[in-house]
């Protein structure tokens, strides 16, 4: 109709302008999906670093170097009071 008035109609770019909003939003995803996982992966190997070698273990101080289990276990302070040395048990 505007055609009939002398006007000619205003240039029809939106398609252009639409591709080029999907390009950006997929590119904004796909950086903040990388970033994400690489903030992961720093994460990781901080506590991977700071964990390195770590095996604590509730034995007495002293006991590797007993000669058996029975010497291991009369040497320990927190098993002293425990009753008297001549009646042992042993469990299979």
């Amino acid at each position: 109709m505007s055609s009939l008035h002398g006007t000619p109609p205003p240039p029809h770019d939106s398609g252009m302008s639409n591709k080029m909003v999907d390009i950006a939003i997929i590119a904004a995803v796909i950086t903040a999906v990388a970033l994400v996982l690489v903030c992961l992966l720093l994460v990781m190997l901080r506590y991977l670093y700071r964990h390195k070698g770590t095996y604590h273990t509730n034995e007495a101080k002293g006991t590797e170097f007993a000669e058996s289990a029975d010497m291991a276990l009369q040497s320990d302070p927190a098993l002293q009071d425990a009753g008297d040395s001549s009646r042992k048990e042993y469990f299979i």
